[in-house]
């Protein structure tokens, strides 16, 4: 790798730009031609450098700011059933069953739900409960975004394992 890849690399981070021709600019500002550019970024995907090249919609920017985490407290028995109803749901994104902590914590399923508004979260969870006929849940929203990135791990190395 040279300095132009390690700037490129840089660039990358920040996100392609919004515009017909995402690489012409980013060769504009690295004095390259978007041939170029091209040419680096697959040559650093088959070099491992990177692993994977893809979009990622940023959510907050499009209005979606409410993200929410809902615990719903399922019956056993009633696990599997309830489970594949949420998941079926177009508004939810994501659905997981959890190990229960009987006494301490309870709730077995979990959904995960995005809006622009917390009320609007709160309404759709309402309307599930509703159809599913279950209506113990917590509604979790989320109060922080960090920085998404992949396979990456930061030890503390004063917290011992």
């Amino acid at each position: 790798m040279d300095q132009i890849d390690l700037t490129l690399l840089a660039e990358l981070e920040k996100g392609l730009p919004l515009k017909e021709r995402p690489f012409d600019i980013i060769g504009e500002a690295l004095q390259i031609s978007s041939e170029e550019v091209i040419s680096r970024i697959k040559k650093l995907r088959d070099l491992g450098v990177i692993r994977r090249f893809r979009a990622r919609i940023s959510q907050r920017k499009l209005g979606i700011v409410a993200n929410a985490l809902v615990a719903w407290k399922i019956p056993k028995q009633d696990t599997e059933m309830i489970g594949c109803q949420l998941a079926s749901f177009n508004v939810v994104t994501h659905c997981y069953q959890r190990r229960v902590i009987p006494g301490r914590w309870e709730y077995s399923l979990y959904t995960v739900h995005h809006g622009r508004s917390e009320e609007s979260v709160i309404h759709e969870v309402s309307l599930i409960s509703d159809k599913i006929g279950y209506s113990d849940y917590l509604v979790l929203f989320s109060t922080e975004e960090y920085k998404r990135t992949p396979n990456v791990c930061i030890r503390n190395p004063g917290i011992k394992e």
